[in-house]
């Protein structure tokens, strides 16, 4: 297995990402999409998820495709940017055929980032707006970092961000991962340079420095975030709810809805694989699983095991290079891995 060409969720043919922030704000929201709707389902292993619309993702309910995913910051607030996804479909006219009319159906997710420095003093609720704007700008390419839902995202020890990467399987299939990484726990072992995914880089895709070599690792539970968001308060408040990695899992095979929250929950793996410690009871850990259905499996029941885990090693190097590729930025509670 190796990387497609571009080591990003839009190496799967046919779907397309945008992103939408506002620098004052230390928000955003990022939006997956395609020309033509498309099989998903979902699985949560956090203690405090938001969420919009995954019920109707589950394998026994009717719906059998949808138009789009969101992935947004906001905390509650930012489940509005669905609405302004909606909008633009309904402009486009797709949607769910209910008789004469059309409903767009987009399930969103959404992290906690309202304690990070940024402006959050607004008259109006901005996600409608980065929504609609998010999915405006869909296409193959997209930032990474500090950027879309990653914007104001912080992991224990350092800034988080949006993260991508994806697998071409040796039959052919191309899966990859998208994430919004905020969570709890690390991402990085203590010191700050290597990743607890690092034995899963392919080559220097974030930073190429390798696994830390000390052993014992695991049992700090240190944290920047926690520390800073109390000093930002200026009283006792519960940090431990202040978290969540989002992600998507996606690909070209042709999987049913039940094999799609198969493929979500084995994708979990690579948020236990890459931050320490991963699905606290604060966490709203959280992955979406799309098909395009473009093509087909010779041997579904032998083929989904190895997809599963292709899923899992994308997430693990898209969370990595979430924090990687995150960059400075004015009012910042804490330090970049590129810049400490």
């Amino acid at each position: 297995m190796l990387p497609g060409p571009k080591n990003l969720i839009t190496d799967v043919p046919g779907l397309r990402v945008g992103n939408a922030q506002d620098a004052a704000l230390k928000s955003g929201t990022t939006v997956l999409t395609a020309d033509k709707p498309f099989t998903a389902s979902v699985h949560v292993m956090g203690g405090a998820p938001g969420t919009r619309e995954t019920d109707l993702l589950a394998p026994d309910k009717s719906v059998a495709r949808i138009d789009a995913l969101v992935l947004s910051g906001g905390s509650a607030f930012g489940l509005d940017a669905c609405s302004g996804v909606m909008d633009a479909l309904h402009e486009a006219d797709r949607g769910f055929p209910v008789g004469p009319v059309r409903v767009p159906l987009v399930p969103g997710a959404i992290l906690f980032d309202l304690l990070n420095g940024g402006d959050k003093d607004w008259e109006q609720n901005p996600y409608r707006a980065l929504g609609r704007a998010a999915f405006e700008a869909a296409a193959e390419d997209f930032e990474l970092g500090t950027a879309g839902a990653g914007t104001g995202a912080l992991t224990a020890m350092l800034k988080g961000g949006l993260g991508s990467a994806s697998l071409v399987l040796d039959n052919g299939v191309t899966v990859g991962a998208l994430v919004a990484a905020n969570p709890l726990g690390a991402v990085t072992t203590p010191g700050e340079r290597h990743f607890w995914a690092a034995p899963f880089e392919i080559g220097d895709e974030f930073g190429g420095i390798g696994p830390d070599t000390a052993g014992g690792l695991g049992r700090s539970l240190q944290s920047r975030k926690i520390e800073a968001i109390q000093k930002l308060g200026g009283a006792p408040l519960p940090p431990e709810r202040a978290n969540t990695t989002i992600a998507i899992v996606a690909s070209d095979a042709a999987l049913s809805k039940a094999q799609c929250q198969r493929l979500a929950t084995a994708a979990h793996d690579g948020i236990g694989r890459a931050i320490v410690p991963a699905h606290s009871p604060g966490d709203g850990d959280l992955v979406f699983a799309a098909s395009t259905g473009a093509r087909e499996l010779e041997a579904p029941d032998a083929e989904l095991g190895p997809l599963c885990h292709a899923a899992a090693l994308c997430l693990s190097r898209a969370i990595a290079r979430a924090v990687y590729h995150a960059r400075p930025e004015p009012d910042d509670l804490l330090p970049c891995w590129s810049a400490p």
